[in-house]
């Protein structure tokens, strides 16, 4: 153990390029929807420092690997002046069950979690996209920024935030990106696909569904939160990335009273394709196979 070769923020993430960790997820999907990964719902557990922070553990096991993904996110260590989520992955071999390494759980989640919107962006829509929004300037908007650049250079990406200052502070700080960036603080009306990328109570994207636009849900993760307006999901045909996850995360799912028997999986969407017809929104949650399938990536890289 003393000798477990532990990566850093940046070296995880030089681990985990765009376009191999998409590739690992679509794999994940599948296998998971068959069975050969399990991966149970995240256990949640209190701190006690009494300002709302919890402990997440995700386990996930497959027959390659095992991982377990331990995290804490204390959202008062903003006034701390340190970061709001610090954790680990830690790698498993599937087979003995010995320690492999331990990988940063920040930037395996902030990774993953863009890739599984880039992975839904190349299933839901047909053609690759002119122009894209993402709605909020923080640490997902930053992951769904440098995703973005990796895999489509040159896209136009409008950044819609609270306020204007905000927006153009983000344009500012990713002026360096391959992106054609652009401050806002609505939705262009061109925009062929929409992130959401908050931690709203109240949804921030009101527009009715059509077609000809993906909404892609990434920022509302508990059932208090919620970023999409109810008429807009119920007029769309709505896909999950995890649906145990989603039954108790979504918030957006949960207060629009979602039809769970009408939502369909990413994995079936792989399997099946996706019928023609109707808007769509794709609503993530995560899951620790997600998580797994971003070891895989990065132990490609280490050996």
């Amino acid at each position: 153990m003393n000798k477990l070769p532990t990566y850093s923020a940046s070296e995880t993430a030089e681990l985990l390029a765009f376009s191999d960790l998409v590739a690992s997820l679509a794999q994940a999907a599948q296998e998971q929807a068959g069975g050969a990964i399990t991966a149970p719902e995240r256990q949640v557990v209190p701190m006690h420092e009494g300002q709302g922070g919890v402990m997440l553990s995700m386990p996930a096991s497959a027959a390659d690997i095992c991982i377990h993904k331990l995290v804490n996110v204390v959202p008062a260590n903003r006034s701390r002046q340190l970061p709001t989520i610090n954790g680990v992955v830690v790698v498993y071999d599937g087979t003995s069950g010995q320690p492999l390494c331990v990988l940063d759980g920040p930037t395996v989640t902030a990774r993953r979690t863009a890739a599984v919107s880039m992975l839904g962006l190349a299933t839901f829509l047909p053609q690759a996209p002119q122009r894209v929004a993402l709605i909020g300037t923080g640490g997902q908007a930053d992951g769904h920024a440098q995703a973005l650049a990796a895999l489509y250079p040159g896209l136009a990406v409008s950044v819609v935030g609270s306020s204007l200052t905000k927006a153009q502070d983000f344009v500012a700080r990713h002026s360096q990106l391959p992106l054609a960036l652009t401050a806002s603080t609505k939705v262009p009306s061109q925009a062929q696909v929409v992130f959401t990328l908050t931690t709203s109570a109240t949804p921030i994207y009101t527009e009715a569904a059509k077609d000809g636009r993906l909404i892609i849900g990434v920022g509302a993760f508990k059932p208090n939160l919620a970023e999409i307006a109810p008429a807009t999901l119920h007029a769309s045909h709505v896909y999950v990335d995890d649906i145990d996850g989603a039954r108790h995360e979504a918030g957006d799912l949960i207060q629009a009273g979602a039809d769970w028997q009408q939502i369909d999986t990413l994995a079936s969407a792989l399997t099946n394709g996706v019928p023609p017809g109707r808007p769509i929104v794709f609503k993530t949650v995560g899951c620790a196979a997600w998580d797994l399938a971003a070891a895989r990536c990065a132990l490609q890289g280490i050996k």
